[in-house]
């Protein structure tokens, strides 16, 4: 396998340029999938309070026999628990579910601007970041203008932007944005799921030139992009093949026949989007 580079956040901690999404494994897929990713060479482990499987990949974590200082742990605040006291109160039960002492990266999962909340959450945040219960603070899901606010009213950028991104909807904007900020992007949705993706020719055509899975293609096609991929899978093959990414260059044209489509979102815009 090879070696796992890291992205440096604006918070000087690293973040390595692949992870492993859990959504929507139970406790005990989550638990079998961390575990046996852990040992393939992962240490970026992607949760949320709304994947309702802390537990599970609390479980995996200590299973896996991997020192913890090694391990980022990422997991996100639901909507219901936006404000400033409810965040502290919902981070320690996801500590508690999770078994750690400490996460490593913590994100507001949705902006709810109506509900108009998040700037108390952030505010939170980083008396949590400034405690050293977490290492890392960031976001999910957050327009531009709501990362403005963040900067504008407490004077602290989130380290991350965990987005829906995908070659059908890249983002370039707001990925543009996060470069002039420092901002790390995270793709969630990274293989466009639900979609026929990796089943398209151009795809299939940059995969065969360079011997790799279509999958691995497109996921190459973020680790270039400057982004982090977080690809969900229990099964330890793809596991391994979705790790497998950097071995090998995709040229300007192949990155952009990847992208060459209409974008279109899959997933909940962040105007408009509740999930409590």
């Amino acid at each position: 396998m090879n070696h796992i580079p890291a992205h440096k956040l604006n918070d000087a901690t690293t973040l390595p340029a692949v992870g492993l999404g859990t959504w929507p494994m139970d406790d005990a897929q989550a638990e079998e999938a961390v575990a046996g990713a852990l040992r393939l060479g992962y240490r970026l482990i992607d949760t949320a309070t709304n994947y309702r499987n802390e537990a599970g990949v609390g479980r995996g974590i200590a299973r896996a026999d991997v020192p913890r200082e090694e391990i980022v742990v990422t997991t996100k605040l639901p909507g219901r628990h936006h404000g400033y006291d409810e965040t502290l109160a919902s981070f320690e039960e996801s500590r508690r579910r999770l078994g750690v002492d400490r996460v490593d990266l913590y994100l507001i999962h949705w902006p709810l601007p109506r509900v108009d909340r998040y700037v108390d959450s952030w505010r939170a945040m980083i008396k949590l970041r400034e405690e050293g219960l977490v290492r890392s603070i960031g976001v999910s899901n957050f327009t531009a203008a709501h990362i403005e606010r963040l900067e504008k009213e407490t004077g602290v950028l989130p380290a991350v932007n965990q987005i829906e991104a995908h070659p059908l909807f890249p983002q370039d904007a707001l990925r543009a944005f996060h470069t002039s900020k420092g901002i790390v992007t995270e793709s969630w949705s990274p293989l466009g799921r639900g979609s026929a993706l990796l089943d398209d020719p151009a795809v299939i055509s940059v995969a065969e030139a360079h011997g790799v899975t279509p999958g691995q293609a497109v996921l190459r096609w973020h680790v270039q992009l400057g982004a982090v991929p977080i690809p969900k899978s229990a099964d330890p093959e793809r596991q391994r093949a979705n790790l497998d990414v950097f071995g090998f260059e995709l040229g300007a044209a192949q990155m952009a026949a990847i992208a060459d489509r209409v974008p279109r979102r899959l997933g909940g815009d962040p105007e408009v989007h509740e999930e409590f």
